[in-house]
């Protein structure tokens, strides 16, 4: 399952990314209909006769040909993409000017070009980062609303309304470098929530979601290649991935049980994503940008630099979550600070922290909120306490994985 999506999610992108110039943006919705068409009929086929050495050069020459077939129907271009007008004339010069637009060095930047094309300046960040997730990253509105803790209805408003944006334009693909440098940090935040949800997945049969873990190291790749959108921030952002996903392998234990930081096998992180990830880092320290990635990425570096849980620098990590609270406030980033507190100065300062977060409202469905109370509440031998708390996180459990974790801890709270 995990294969096939990850298949699916980064073929979508390449080709959509690639029709979308070839039909103008202004045709997005016949785009997205032939590269569904593309994929479903190579789903079709490669179930029986099994998935081609070269599957993506061939879904890539299918999807050529159903837009021939496309061009061939309308008999004209003029009501595709302006560019092709002077091309295709005439049957003999269709082909030609269509085997034009699919060449390698056409198709190079489709992906990057897209991505900073759906951060349209008048759309708002919410929309942008909704219209990358679900063009490029495949996302539908429901899961786009579990990333948000939104309803799906309004995440579905603001697909459509950064869609119908996206059809005005008239520089999809004519992006100068002031573009890529005003719509970065959308694209940035965009790429951030896709690691995000697979890191922590809010899916229902997964505690870890590694493709979409690997699909958002793969986009973010493509910004730190490409000169303009190579800022520090970018070499943090890409820090932060490589530095997560040495973790993953520690997420959970050969029993698929989901397993909290300190409990986690360190002899199974990735220790070569670990030097990477640190370089990165490294990187990302030149000129004078401090973004939340910077921070973020410096807390993973620490955690994943630490040999044993209890040699893990916990007041720098507060320190940081302070500086973060400054840079990007959010109740989240709080939530995380308190926890670290907790390990610092005990439970009980680590729950007043908690009782100073504002808008806890945010966190209505989220599982580990209410077991982050549980858990400081069963350190300070207030059980009855605890146990309300961790049966509330495990009624809002995501997935058995946190089910299981959460009923265990329920259980450590008996009497």
């Amino acid at each position: 399952m995990e294969a096939n999506a990850a298949f699916y999610r980064r073929e979508r992108a390449r080709l959509l990314a690639a029709l979308s110039r070839v039909f103008g943006v202004e045709n997005l919705s016949l785009a997205e209909d032939v590269v569904q068409e593309t994929l479903a009929k190579a789903f079709e086929v490669w179930s029986y006769a099994g998935v081609p050495e070269h599957y993506s050069a061939l879904l890539m020459t299918a999807a050529k040909n159903r837009v021939l077939d496309v061009f061939r129907r309308e008999r004209t271009a003029r009501k595709f993409a302006p560019a092709l007008e002077h091309l295709i004339e005439s049957e003999w010069t269709l082909r030609p000017a269509v085997e034009e637009l699919f060449l390698p060095p056409a198709l190079k930047d489709d992906e990057l070009r897209m991505m900073f094309s759906c951060c349209h300046p008048l759309l708002a960040e919410d929309v942008q980062v909704a219209l990358m997730l679900n063009l490029l990253c495949g996302f539908g509105a429901e899961e786009i609303a579990r990333i948000y803790l939104a309803s799906t209805a309004a995440i579905a408003k603001r697909i459509t309304r950064g869609k119908k944006r996206l059809a005005e334009s008239q520089r999809l693909f004519e992006l100068s470098a002031a573009d890529f440098a005003a719509r970065l940090s959308a694209v940035h935040r965009a790429l951030y929530l896709l690691f995000s949800e697979g890191y922590h997945s809010a899916c229902d049969d997964a505690v870890v979601r590694a493709d979409l873990c690997r699909e958002a190291m793969r986009l973010i790749g493509l910004l730190v290649d490409h000169a303009p959108a190579a800022t520090s921030a970018s070499y943090a952002l890409a820090a932060l991935m490589y530095l997560g996903a040495a973790r993953l392998p520690g997420r959970s234990n050969e029993r698929g049980e989901l397993m909290v930081l300190s409990e986690q096998d360190r002899s199974r992180w990735d220790e070569k994503l670990i030097a990477d990830g640190l370089a990165l880092l490294e990187r990302s320290a030149s000129g004078d940008e401090l973004s939340e990635y910077h921070i973020e990425a410096t807390i993973s570096g620490l955690h994943a630099s630490a040999p044993r849980a209890e040699d893990t620098p916990w007041a720098e990590i507060v320190r940081l979550y302070d500086l973060h609270l400054r840079v990007r406030p959010s109740p989240v980033v709080a939530l995380n600070r308190a926890i670290a507190i907790a390990e610092l100065e005990g439970p009980t300062n680590g729950l007043e922290a908690i009782a100073a977060i504002a808008d806890t409202e945010r966190f209505r469905d989220y599982p580990f909120y209410a077991a982050s109370l549980g858990e400081l509440e069963l350190r300070r031998g207030n059980r009855a306490v605890a146990r309300g708390h961790f049966a509330r996180a495990l009624s809002l459990a995501r997935n058995a994985a946190e089910r299981s974790y959460l009923a265990r801890r329920l259980a450590d709270c008996a009497d």
